[in-house]
């Protein structure tokens, strides 16, 4: 049991039966008024999100997730199909996927999440490279700022904003977590 300001992103915690991670989480301490822990919540079976208000010093349970290192292996409608290094199978419905549907390539590695023996997540590495499929050509003159522009990436065509300079068939490093360009990769 932990209190609730205590509490930290990532942190998995029961609320009501019912398992949920911290996407976010503020402390507010004001003048009168007993401290409060706002806390931005995303229910791990149906992938809906909340937001709530907890007293600073309310009693949480924080949970303990399985995880199991895996290796990407197929789509079977509606689910993807994931395999550990002893060929074991694990079955993770597309709903629960959420933006890792983005990135994902045959036989990459990523974990799988469990709660109460079922697959409910799978987590990518914070950092992935990826070959730009498709970009406009950069518009001369427009260098003020900071300037994006769209980029499709192989093989999935998931649309990312990259800076100007970066052409088709670069490389480029994604941050999984923000969907965000990070650098050019040589």
């Amino acid at each position: 049991m932990k209190i609730a300001q205590e509490i930290r992103t990532g942190n998995v915690i029961m609320i009501s039966k019912e398992p949920m991670v911290v996407l976010r989480s503020e402390y507010n301490k004001s003048g009168r008024n007993a401290a409060v822990v706002k806390m931005k919540l995303k229910n791990l079976l149906n992938n809906s999100g909340t937001e709530t208000v907890f007293k600073a010093d309310e009693k949480m349970d924080v949970l303990v997730l399985d995880r199991k290192e895996v290796t990407y292996s197929y789509f079977a409608d509606p689910m993807y199909v994931f395999m550990d290094e002893e060929f074991n199978q694990y079955e993770v419905e597309s709903e629960s996927m959420g933006d890792a549907l983005h990135y994902l390539d045959d036989g990459m590695p990523c974990e799988v999440v469990f709660y109460n023996g079922r697959a409910i997540s799978v987590e990518l590495p914070t950092g992935l490279v990826r070959e730009v499929a498709y970009t406009e050509p950069a518009v001369r003159g427009d260098t003020s700022g900071k300037v994006l522009k769209p980029a499709r990436i192989k093989p999935t065509g998931f649309e990312v904003q990259v800076p100007a300079f970066v052409e088709i068939g670069d490389r480029i490093e994604i941050d999984t977590r923000t969907g965000e360009y990070r650098n050019r990769v040589k």
